[in-house]
């Protein structure tokens, strides 16, 4: 829907606060979720990328991050970067995100999250800390550094309803600017509230 694309200004805003797609240090940003039981849940993630239709993470598909998603796909995602004088709450929808998308993304990863990715299950982390250490090693040497992509990787991809920008302000009191998509998915709206 040409509605729900993101409006400009607050696409300039991003484009100037946060990192370039292309820049390897990916910000760590806060995921919320709601699970089955309409429980609250949180947990850092990478923010892989970001454009006009939204904003990109990836995460194991039987991780509980997954599982909230599948049953409540609504999320948040708040995003300090760089650390505490800029502030991004994002509000929206999170869906699969398309599977060259997710390609690209294990592509980019650090050699250590791709076999992260291959290793952190349950089992994994019940062992004792001497055993992980030697199976970690023990797999590294087997794939010699090299890891295909698991099955298990997954992506999605956050439309925002709400876009929320707060800095931080030595002079006078914070300020944020909140731009809402209307319940029809058609315009958005622009307000300003206090910091």
């Amino acid at each position: 829907m040409p509605g729900t694309l993101i409006p400009d200004e607050a696409w300039d805003l991003l484009v100037d606060w946060l990192p370039s797609n292309e820049d390897p240090e990916r910000p760590q940003v806060t995921l919320s979720t709601v699970d089955s039981f309409g429980d609250p849940d949180a947990r850092t993630v990478l923010l892989t990328s970001f454009d006009e239709k939204g904003f990109y993470f990836n995460t194991d598909g039987a991780s509980r991050k997954a599982a909230d998603i599948a049953a409540h796909p609504a999320v948040a995602i708040t995003v300090l970067w760089p650390g505490f004088t800029h502030q991004v709450v994002i509000r929206g929808t999170a869906a699969p995100a398309p599977p060259a998308h997710v390609a690209a993304a294990y592509a980019a990863r650090s050699p250590y999250l791709k076999q992260l990715a291959w290793l952190n299950t349950h089992e994994f982390a019940a062992l004792p800390r001497d055993e992980r250490v030697a199976q970690w090693a023990a797999f590294e040497e087997a794939h010699a550094g090299v890891f295909e992509q698991p099955e298990s990787w997954v992506g999605y991809l956050v439309t925002p309803t709400r876009l929320t920008f707060w800095s931080s302000n030595g002079d006078t009191a914070s300020q944020r600017v909140e731009f809402s998509l209307a319940a029809d998915g058609g315009s958005w709206s622009r307000r300003l509230l206090a910091g």
